[in-house]
């Protein structure tokens, strides 16, 4: 899964499907990308028809790390999410 790294260090991983105008799907508090739960996924395949879909692990969740101490700010911050939307590089 790809990554992208937060100012604080953080690795945010996360699945990107489909192709034109950008949506983010946000996973419950305790879930994540490739949870039991295959909700958002199915979603993100339907939305990938017409959208380029982002599906993220939030910190300390799945394949994303977290760096300490924990605060909702850092949890909630909007910095990692524009990351994703610069090219990936190989």
């Amino acid at each position: 899964m790809p990554t992208v790294t937060s100012k604080d260090g953080t690795k945010i991983a996360f699945e990107k499907v489909g192709s034109g105008p950008a949506v983010i799907l946000v996973n419950g508090a305790m879930s994540y990308c490739r949870a039991f739960d295959t909700t958002l996924e199915d979603l993100a395949e339907l939305l990938g028809e017409y959208f380029t879909v982002y599906d993220y692990d939030r910190r300390g969740r799945g394949e994303s790390t977290n760096t300490e101490p924990f605060t909702k700010v850092r949890e909630i911050y909007m910095e990692v999410l524009w990351e994703m939307f610069r090219p990936i590089e190989a």
